[in-house]
C-alpha cells in the first residue's frame, strides 16, 4: 500500500525544459515515476526527455490525463504555476521551488484550498514511495519497502534519517518533506492522518524543527492515533533571537521553540529522539510494542 503515488500516478513536470527541470525528470523516471509530460509557455510541441511538452497545464492533462505534477519554476513565477495547477483541477502538486514571496504564496494557498488540490511544499524536496517512485528531488538509492511512514520540514534531515533506517533494516512506506517555507500546502496533521489511514504503514517518524506551532498541533493529533509515532526535533542547539535555515524556523515568544515541541509530543507519549541516530532503535521499540 502508499499513500499520494500508486501505479495510477501520471506526472507532469511544471518547468521541464530548465536545467533543473531536465536533471530531476530524469532522475525520477529512473525512479520508476510515471512521467507523461512537460510543462513549459512557449515551448509546446517540443519534447524533452522523451515526453512531449505544453504550453499549458490544461493542455496536458487534456493531452495524457496527468494527476500529479512537479514544479520547478523559478520563485517569480512559481506562486503561478502552483494557481495553473489547481485550475486544471490537479489533485497532487508539488511545488520544489525555494524563495517564493510570501505575498504570492497567500494567493496561491487560497487558489489551492479553492479547488481542493493537495499541495506538497513549497521549498520541499517532495516525496517517494518506494516501489512506486518519486515526485521531486529526494535521492531514491536511499530508500527500501517498508512499514515506517517518514514526514519531515527539512530536506537534507529527511535523507540522513531515511539513509539511517534503511541500514538499520527499517524500510518505509511512504517519505514526505513537508517544506520550509512560512506558508505550505499540508501540513503534519494532514500527513499523519494519511499514514494512520494507510494499511502499509505502522510506525511514523516526524522531523520538526524550531519555529511555528505545526509540531505542537500534531501532538494534539498523535493523542488520538493508535500506530506509534518517533519524533525528532532539531535546532534545540540554536542560538535564541537567531533566524535558524529554513524561512518557517522564526520563533515568536514562547511559540515555536525546540524545548516547547519536544514537551508536547512527550506529554502526547511520543518517545523524542536526542539525536538521529536514535531514531531506528525508538522505532524498532514502537513497533515490537504494537
Amino acid at each position: 500500500m502508499s499513500i499520494l503515488i500508486d501505479d495510477t500516478t501520471r506526472v507532469i513536470v511544471q518547468g521541464i525544459t530548465g536545467r533543473e527541470g531536465q536533471y530531476h525528470t530524469r532522475n525520477m523516471r529512473v525512479a520508476g515515476t510515471n512521467i507523461v509530460g512537460g510543462v513549459t509557455p512557449g515551448k509546446g510541441g517540443q519534447t524533452a526527455e522523451s515526453v512531449p511538452v505544453f504550453d499549458t497545464v490544461e493542455e496536458a492533462k487534456a493531452a495524457t490525463d496527468a494527476n500529479a505534477t512537479c514544479i520547478f519554476v523559478p520563485p517569480a513565477g512559481a506562486a503561478d504555476a502552483i494557481m495553473e495547477a489547481t485550475a486544471a483541477d490537479i489533485p497532487l502538486i508539488v511545488c520544489i521551488t525555494e524563495g517564493i514571496p510570501v505575498i504570492d504564496m497567500t494567493r496561491a494557498i487560497l487558489a489551492v484550498h479553492e479547488h481542493g488540490s493537495r499541495l506538497i511544499g513549497p521549498n520541499c524536496p517532495g516525496l517517494c514511495t518506494p516501489g512506486f517512485g518519486k515526485i521531486g528531488i529526494i535521492p531514491y538509492s536511499i530508500f527500501k519497502p517498508g512499514p515506517v511512514g517518514f514526514i519531515s520540514r527539512s530536506g537534507t534531515l529527511t535523507y540522513e534519517v531515511v539513509s539511517l533506517l534503511t541500514e538499520a533494516g527499517l524500510g518505509q512506506s511512504t517519505c514526505i518533506g513537508i517544506g520550509g517555507d512560512p506558508i505550505i500546502g499540508s501540513t503534519f496533521v494532514d500527513y499523519l492522518k494519511l499514514f494512520e489511514a494507510d494499511p502499509g504503514t505502522e510506525a511514523v517518524v516526524m522531523c520538526g524543527e524550531i519555529g511555528g506551532s505545526d509540531e505542537e498541533d500534531a501532538a494534539e493529533y498523535i493523542k488520538l492515533m493508535k500506530k506509534p509515532v518517533v519524533a525528532f526535533i532539531s535546532g534545540r542547539t540554536a542560538p535564541p533571537g537567531k533566524r535558524m535555515g529554513h524561512a518557517g524556523a522564526i520563533i515568536s515568544g514562547n511559540t515555536g521553540t525546540a524545548q516547547g515541541k519536544v514537551a508536547a509530543l512527550q506529554s502526547a507519549g511520543v518517545p523524542v529522539a536526542d539525536t538521529i541516530f536514535d531514531i531506528p532503535g525508538l522505532v524498532q521499540k514502537a513497533l515490537h510494542t504494537v
